[in-house]
């Protein structure tokens, strides 16, 4: 008994410790994961790949010296104008050669490795790379890159150095490396915690900073030219028809001043593409873009300011809200909409139950001068002393028209006295239509034997509405 007391406590201890330890192991190994750096290999301009799918001195294609751009974002979007450069020297890439490459039966396992890839069948290769088009890189850009071992295409991370010549699809993400054909695709994974190994012959570049590397995100619609600047004078810009080798560029002076346009009520995708089509490039508050479909609210510089080519805007934007995808409408009339109430013939602005003015001429379906022959069958029920229109006048006059239907006079004012005036009916056919202030459709039945209703005319005093100065019909 004397031994199990200090037995049972030191069992107990250690428990205690070995589930401290577990502890302390999950958290040191979710703090490792969570730091755990992203591996990318750096690939420097005009040194040969140990694996490439073509030989390097093939002439596919050829590399530049180019000092790699300060980004002001690390994520940069497809379609930013000058993301990429542009150079009027041929040989940058040579893509019917790489078609060649690609459909020698010699190389067919490649060809099928190439295709798989990039998504593609063997036979759409040709076509695809017709759809490309060669640029220079600007920036120390992010791609997943993927060389040929062993039959096998295998992907890589991979970090090249600006001035490497690449195809770019429709969207502006890197398709192809030019002077090997090794297939790329969209970077994966972040910009901010990443390891760049210089190996195999690449050395660092003198431009080399870890803040300085981007990754492309696709354009929000496909493109049908690229905005590039030209690497050997970056006051000339380059506008080069997506699909096209550089034989239909068109230059313009990258000093000429921009107007920012207005993009509020855009989404985010349609304020980039606008601020693209006008020379600049969108920028974000915080760094990071917002959703695609968020709404703009304003901009920085506002809406009118002028910058030169290539100058970034910053979007104020509402993420819970969501803007217009395209360009919104522009300020003037709304065609008018009919309501339910509302008869096939009626004019907009006329309320269902309201007459337009009159116009001076008389429709072939208007009453005769005897009342018991109506020409028209009722459109609507007779109004009563209730009728809701008598508690106010209507709001203003309608246009006149020249409806088929006889017009009725609107009320007049209201006055509290004196009762309406008779007077006796005249020859003119004009004067058999009832007018008074309750509104009353023209083709009303009214007959000798049965009692007028109250309303349009009788003999009794109206309930405090003067009649029209348009003559009544006898009662008698």
């Amino acid at each position: 008994m004397t031994f199990r007391v200090p037995m049972y406590r030191a069992i107990r201890s250690t428990v205690r410790r070995i589930a401290l330890l577990l502890v302390a192991l999950l958290i040191l190994s979710g703090c490792s994961q969570s730091d755990r750096l992203l591996l990318v290999k750096a690939v420097s301009a005009g040194v040969p790949s140990l694996d490439p799918f073509f030989d390097e001195r093939s002439g596919l294609g050829q590399d530049a010296e180019i000092r790699s751009e300060r980004p002001r974002s690390s994520l940069q979007q497809g379609n930013r104008p000058g993301l990429y450069g542009g150079s009027s020297k041929p040989g940058v890439c040579d893509v019917d050669r790489l078609k060649e490459f690609l459909a020698d039966p010699e190389n067919h396992r490649k060809a099928q490795e190439w295709a798989r890839v990039v998504g593609i069948s063997p036979d759409s290769i040709g076509q695809y790379l017709d759809r490309l088009t060669p640029v220079l890189l600007r920036h120390d850009t992010l791609v997943k890159n993927h060389d040929y071992r062993k039959g096998r295409a295998v992907a890589f991370q991979a970090l090249l150095e600006a001035g490497i010549a690449v195809l770019v699809d429709d969207q502006g993400i890197p398709a192809v490396k030019c002077s090997c054909g090794n297939p790329l695709s969209a970077f994966d994974g972040g910009t901010e915690k990443i390891s760049v190994r210089f190996e195999d012959g690449n050395k660092k570049w003198p431009s080399f900073h870890e803040d300085a590397m981007v990754s492309v995100k696709p354009a929000p619609s496909r493109l049908d030219r690229l905005a590039l600047v030209a690497v050997d004078d970056t006051h000339q810009g380059i506008v080069r028809p997506v699909g096209t080798d550089g034989s239909r560029d068109k230059t313009f002076d990258t000093r000429e001043e921009r107007r920012v346009p207005n993009l509020s009520g855009l989404t985010v995708a349609a304020a980039a593409q606008r601020l693209a089509d006008s020379g600049l490039a969108a920028a974000y508050p915080g760094g990071g873009p917002p959703p695609d479909s968020a709404k703009v609210t304003g901009s920085r510089p506002a809406a009118g300011s002028e910058l030169t080519w290539g100058q970034y805007v910053t979007l104020s934007v509402d993420a819970h809200a969501t803007g217009e995808p395209s360009t919104p409408p522009t300020s003037g009339p709304t065609p008018p909409t009919k309501t339910p109430n509302e008869k096939p013939n009626q004019k907009p602005n006329e309320k269902p139950n309201e007459k337009p003015t009159p116009t001076g001429s008389r429709s072939p379906t208007e009453p005769t001068n005897t009342p018991t022959s109506p020409t028209k069958t009722p459109s609507s029920p007779l109004p009563t002393d209730t009728e809701p229109t008598r508690s106010s006048p209507p709001p203003s006059t309608p246009p006149p028209s020249t409806d088929s239907e006889p017009p009725a006079s609107p009320d007049p004012p209201r006055t509290s006295s004196a009762p309406p005036t008779s007077r006796p009916p005249t020859s003119d056919p004009a004067t058999s239509a009832p007018v008074t202030s309750p509104p009353v459709t023209s083709s009303a039945p009214v007959t000798s034997s049965a009692p007028v209703p109250r309303g349009p005319v009788s003999s009794d005093p109206v309930s405090s509405d003067p009649v029209s100065s348009d003559p009544a019909p006898s009662t008698t």
